[in-house]
C-alpha cells in the first residue's frame, strides 16, 4: 500500500522551469522523472522537495492557485526564515501577513518556525496572545521580536 501523497501544481508555464525553480530553493530536492508530452515537451515533470512528492503539470490556464492551499515550511531559526522567505518572494513573488507568500507563480507557503507554534500553545494565555500580536504585525517573521513578546520585553 502506498503511504504518500503527490502534490500536482497545475501551471501554464513550462513544468521542467516550475520543477527547477523549486529544487533550487530547497536543500535535498531534486527531479525524478519527467513525462513528454506528443510534442516533446515535457507535460509532467515529477520531483521531491525535502522528501515530500510534488509533480509539475503543463496544463495551460484553465486553473489559478489561491490561498486556500498553503505550504509551510518549518524553519528552525531566523537565517532559515530569511533565506525561504528571499527565495520565494525573488523574481515578482509577493509577501504577505504573520510569515505568509506567494511565489511567482502563485503559490502560498507559510515560512514558520516551529517555535512560533510552541509559544502560541503555551497555556499562560497572556504569553500566547503576546505572541499572536507581535506576529500578526510581521510580514517575513522575525523570531527575536517573537521571543521578547513571550517573555514580555
Amino acid at each position: 500500500m502506498m503511504s504518500k501523497f503527490t502534490t500536482f501544481l497545475w501551471s501554464d508555464r513550462d513544468p521542467e522551469a516550475v520543477a527547477n525553480y523549486y529544487v533550487n530553493i530547497f536543500k535535498d530536492s531534486k527531479i525524478t522523472s519527467s513525462m513528454m508530452g506528443p510534442d516533446g515537451k515535457a507535460l509532467v515533470v515529477a520531483f521531491e522537495l525535502n522528501g515530500s512528492a510534488f509533480a509539475a503539470l503543463g496544463g495551460g490556464p484553465a486553473r489559478h492557485f489561491t490561498e486556500a492551499v498553503s505550504f509551510m515550511v518549518p524553519c528552525a531559526d531566523q537565517s532559515e526564515i530569511d533565506y525561504y522567505w528571499n527565495a520565494l518572494i525573488a523574481d515578482g513573488g509577493e509577501p504577505s501577513m504573520c510569515g505568509w507568500l506567494k511565489d511567482k507563480f502563485g503559490v502560498s507557503w507559510q515560512i514558520t518556525p516551529p517555535r512560533l507554534v510552541e509559544l502560541m500553545s503555551d497555556p499562560d494565555r497572556k504569553k500566547a496572545d503576546a505572541v499572536m500580536q507581535a506576529m500578526m504585525q510581521m510580514r517575513k517573521l522575525d523570531l527575536a521580536v517573537i521571543e521578547q513578546a513571550y517573555a514580555g520585553t
